[in-house]
């Protein structure tokens, strides 16, 4: 069985009181002098206000139609591979995208789903396992996409990789396994736990979960915390205990509570990335 099936199904944790994070947990009392400003901060597609599409469409793979997006000026410019949750690529996606090349990247939002999108848990979930059991078309998917943005006359060369849920999952996949890269950034997808195989990544890793998650328990991310550790993998991972699984790419959702720790997971990203591929 591959890492990607065995990660499909993930069990909700035991979580205990004694617990002591390996990660950096933000609750949302430190964040709470931020909570009115969050809102003017966030880029407007995580709050369901984006301006209409800027990008193209991009066929760099079989059959997988992305959203590709560049920033003004010559250049070069760092770039980004988006991707999706489990439904598939939506527009929200495709905004954030935007959001994205407005930071100065070319943003490639792939496809992992050949165009389709899902539109219930059932759907979504068929598509995941449909998608899973093939790992190499997945890291060929993203291989191309790497390649292509490399390879671009406005591109410094720098590539980082951005998933959510499964997007996030799979981005770790593709660093274990991709073309080379320079940043993975993991928001609230499956895990692993062994060192072993996290000595393949070269690259400092971005990850932000949330500490009402009940898929991505606080075990599993101080498990992977301590595997990155032990494989000498530098490492920003947060927690943010006050919100759920879903939180950032959906701030619009439930803006009371997910403004500031999104606020603050967006901060960290933008450094992340400029330390990691900006130009």
């Amino acid at each position: 069985m591959t890492y990607f099936m065995q990660t499909l199904i993930l069990a909700q944790a035991s979580w205990s009181k004694n617990l002591k994070p390996l990660v950096f947990v933000v609750t949302l009392m430190a964040l709470i002098s931020r909570a009115d400003i969050a809102s003017e901060s966030l880029p407007p597609a995580l709050l369901g206000n984006a301006s209409p599409l800027q990008g193209e469409t991009l066929n760099y793979y079989e059959n997988a139609t992305g959203y590709l997006i560049a920033p003004e000026g010559q250049g070069p410019h760092g770039s980004v591979i988006l991707i999706h949750e489990w439904n598939g690529l939506t527009d929200r996606v495709r905004e954030v995208a935007d959001a994205m090349a407005t930071e100065g990247y070319i943003a490639l939002a792939a496809d992992l789903y050949s165009g389709r999108t899902g539109s219930n848990p059932g759907e979504n979930m068929a598509l995941v396992r449909e998608t899973l059991a093939d790992p190499g078309t997945l890291i060929a998917n993203l291989d191309a996409a790497a390649r292509y943005l490399s390879a671009r006359h406005d591109s410094t060369g720098k590539v980082a990789t951005i998933g959510w849920c499964y997007g996030g999952g799979v981005a770790l996949s593709f660093a274990l396994g991709g073309v080379e890269h320079q940043a993975t950034a993991i928001f609230y997808g499956r895990l692993l736990d062994d060192p072993e195989q996290l000595k393949k990544i070269d690259h400092e890793v971005y990850g932000t979960f949330a500490g009402q998650d009940r898929s991505i328990s606080v075990d599993a991310v101080n498990q992977f915390v301590t595997a990155l550790r032990s494989a000498g993998v530098p490492n920003d991972v947060h927690i943010y205990d006050s919100v759920n699984h879903g939180f950032w790419l959906h701030v619009d959702a439930n803006p009371e509570v997910r403004s500031a720790p999104a606020l603050d997971a967006w901060n960290r990203l933008k450094r992340y990335l400029a330390r990691t591929v900006g130009s």
